[in-house]
């Protein structure tokens, strides 16, 4: 007998139930510059504009809100770069209980104190020589705390697949949908609520150049781990997919395309100067990797999600100034 997938569409509809008026309908954008650019209609889902500047909301309130009421009030432990701890800390904040968060040393300053403002306790640790799964999985363990990993989680999973339930039910059938990759919640979820909907449609990932982890595991059909990836593209900066994500992807997701941080700045550019938003390095992959013709297939009509918009003035000033 085959195993029942980790998520069902019917997880997917639970978690947009339970997000309904907790997360915001983010919204899709159009412009005819950019369809002129790729030759087909693009639809861009602009999660830059979800609470706390990133999907990630989604996945951590769906996860940390169905947590038992003993467990939620001792408290809830993340390990993340930058989204996931915002995401973790806004739902503990909301769920009225506290959060700690690992973080690397060298996180973005934005997205470390956004996290500290929305209330969470920070402990750092170094992300090129430290395991911030067993740091993260100890500090939990230690403290009493419900760990909600970034991305390796039904419920996680569950919840970010809600932005893709979004923008189809907002486009009707698409023939592609694209969707960038980290640890591989999103487009897990993407990629499970898409088929759902429309059996025929093609999705496709996509990594910075640098860290092609879930690429390589997919070649192979294996999970590999790679060094962890040096790139400005920091919410896609691990060395391996999840086991839970990479059990969905590989079953679901068509093709990963990469793209290298000279095509990511020229997407942020180009968000900002044509559709007026801001996307941090991470957010704008699927972008580049359209923008930059990294698809293998020409989609007529697409998808793209912009998953995230959290980096400070200065440091879009360096990178779109390149």
């Amino acid at each position: 007998m085959t195993a029942a997938p980790p998520v069902a569409f019917s997880d997917v509809q639970d978690a947009a139930a339970r997000l309904d008026g907790i997360a915001h309908r983010t919204p899709v954008l159009t412009s005819r510059t950019l369809d002129a650019l790729v030759g087909a209609e693009v639809y861009v889902k602009c999660e830059n504009f979800q609470r706390v500047g990133a999907f990630k909301f989604r996945g951590a309130y769906n996860a940390a809100s169905r947590l038992p009421a003993g467990q939620l009030a001792r408290g809830i432990a993340a390990y993340s770069s930058g989204n996931h701890a915002q995401a973790v800390a806004l739902a503990a904040r909301e769920l009225g209980t506290t959060a700690v968060v690992l973080m690397p040393e060298d996180a973005p300053r934005a997205k470390r104190e956004a996290t500290a403002g929305y209330g969470a306790e920070i402990v750092t640790y170094d992300r090129y020589t430290q395991d911030r799964t067993a740091l993260g999985e100890a500090l939990a363990e230690e403290r009493g705390l419900a760990l909600i990993p970034p991305y390796d989680h039904p419920h996680v999973i569950a919840g970010q697949s809600t932005a893709a339930l979004e923008l189809l039910e907002e486009t009707g059938a698409l023939d592609a949908l694209v969707v960038p990759v980290g640890g591989g919640g999103l487009v897990a979820g993407s990629a499970t609520a898409a088929k759902a909907l429309h059996p025929g449609i093609r999705v496709v990932g996509v990594e910075p150049e640098a860290g092609d982890d879930t690429k390589r595991s997919l070649d192979r059909g294996e999970r590999v781990t790679v060094p962890v990836p040096r790139t400005i593209a920091d919410g896609q900066s691990l060395p391996t997919p999840g086991e839970i994500t990479f059990a969905v992807n590989r079953r679901l997701v068509d093709a990963i395309a990469l793209v290298g941080d000279d095509e990511i700045v020229a997407a942020m550019r180009f968000a900002f100067e044509r559709l007026k938003i801001v996307l941090e390095p991470s957010g704008a992959t699927a972008l580049a990797a359209l923008m930059a013709g990294r698809l293998e297939h020409r989609p007529r009509r697409v998808g793209v999600i912009a998953s995230g918009g959290n980096v400070d003035a200065r440091r879009f000033a360096e990178l779109i100034g390149r």
